[in-house]
């Protein structure tokens, strides 16, 4: 299958579905200038995630793509939440806070909620894809039915064969230099930690259409990550400086240093950052996701109230420092092969 071309994409270039980062105007954007643009749904309501769709096919006719998180529902272990909130405790007193007595996650599964996926089917974007799992064989089902392209993210060669088992039409593979939350479906598991154009390698004898995704940042490494077999790539922090990004000053700033880290504190799962107060924190007591996320959130929230903004959830990939400011479009071209 030629996705490219089924997609009337003029570049092969996706924009990472950045959930809380990405925006109609940003998905907009790289879709109108021959890129495929993408909405992070995860963070949003059911009503969110339908407006952000309709948003999107208003400032574009253009196909664009939509992400959807699939972990593995865990039972709460609130022994260990109390214990982390303790961890936590002199953290939120450097600001004069305590920690919440409890923590309400959020972020539902696909696995546990239809909410989204209702949104998803009433707004049919071009495409859908998963993250940290698969979704149950019904929502691929009534994902198919309404003619989406479906594809996930894969960390290791296994993964991308329990994905073309499961019949989805690609695959992304997420090397260790990506940004964000690593796609690991079991984060408990092992984890060969391959940069992104090896796992290329392991993943493409397998037949699906692979986009490479991991520190792909200007035309040199798209064009390396096409001489190895993709199909097309994905990025996400080469556009974390467009104006129409929902990137924080904050966070932006932080771009600056090009220092990023893997860890668990801030949200329970390994996802890369800009190296800040809150990587720094020893993650091996986290209470897994998204608990440890709400703890993350709280502290978050009581550091900005008094001006520090180096608790942040500033997820970057390792070529975070080249990431350029500029519109959207702008480095749809500067990535083109």
């Amino acid at each position: 299958m030629d996705i490219v071309a089924q997609l009337e994409m003029r570049v092969p270039v996706i924009q990472a579905p950045m959930a809380g980062v990405s925006t109609p105007a940003l998905a907009a954007a790289v879709s109108n200038a021959g890129g495929l643009g993408s909405l992070g749904l995860a963070a949003m309501t059911g009503d969110e995630a339908a407006e952000a769709i309709a948003r999107t096919h208003g400032l574009t006719s253009r196909p664009f793509g939509v992400n959807l998180f699939c972990h593995q529902p865990q039972p709460r272990d609130l022994a260990a939440e109390a214990r982390w909130l303790a961890r936590l405790a002199p953290h939120f007193q450097r600001f004069g806070a305590t920690p919440p007595a409890t923590l309400v996650p959020r972020y539902p599964s696909l696995l546990e909620s239809d909410e989204l996926l209702d949104s998803v089917l009433t707004g049919q974007p071009a495409v859908v894809t998963f993250h940290f799992g698969l979704p149950r064989p019904e929502q691929i089902a009534a994902l198919r039915q309404r003619g989406c392209l479906l594809g996930a993210t894969a960390t290791s060669a296994r993964e991308a064969g329990l994905i073309r088992e499961a019949g989805l039409d690609m695959v992304v593979a997420q090397g260790w230099q990506a940004g964000g939350h690593r796609g690991i479906f079991d984060p408990d598991g092992p984890d060969e930690r391959l940069d992104t154009l090896a796992l290329v390698r392991r993943i493409a004898p397998l037949g699906l259409p692979v986009i490479a995704a991991g520190e792909i940042m200007d035309r040199a490494d798209t064009l390396a990550a096409l001489g190895a077999g993709v199909v097309a790539v994905q990025c996400g922090t080469a556009f974390l400086r467009a104006p129409e990004a929902a990137t924080s000053q904050a966070h932006r700033a932080a771009l600056d240093a090009g220092e990023t880290v893997m860890t668990r504190a801030i949200s329970g799962r390994p996802a890369r950052c800009c190296a800040n107060a809150f990587s720094a924190i020893p993650d091996a007591e986290s209470p897994g996701y998204p608990a440890t996320y709400a703890a993350g959130k709280a502290l978050d929230a009581a550091a900005r109230a008094q001006g520090t903004t180096n608790y942040g959830a500033h997820w970057a990939g390792t070529g975070c420092a080249r990431a350029v400011a500029r519109p959207a479009a702008d480095t749809v071209a500067a990535l083109a092969p």
